[in-house]
């Protein structure tokens, strides 16, 4: 049976810390920028941390 590849896709959007944390981009700081604040924006511009229990499949599909 062939062996499973990682996600690519998943690949580019996260990345993961000496740590073992799973961080990626925040959601939104994109489009419609003008009506954010720039308090807001300069928070999205930022790394986040996911979620344990998203990290754990991520994780698994990456096949770290």
């Amino acid at each position: 049976m062939p062996k499973q590849k990682p996600n690519k896709g998943l690949r580019r959007r996260v990345r993961i810390t000496k740590n073992g944390k799973v961080v990626s981009k925040s959601c939104g700081s994109v489009h419609r920028r003008v009506i954010k604040s720039p308090k807001r924006r300069r928070r999205l511009r930022r790394l986040r941390a996911l979620h344990p229990t998203a990290a754990k499949t991520i994780k698994k599909l990456l096949h770290v």
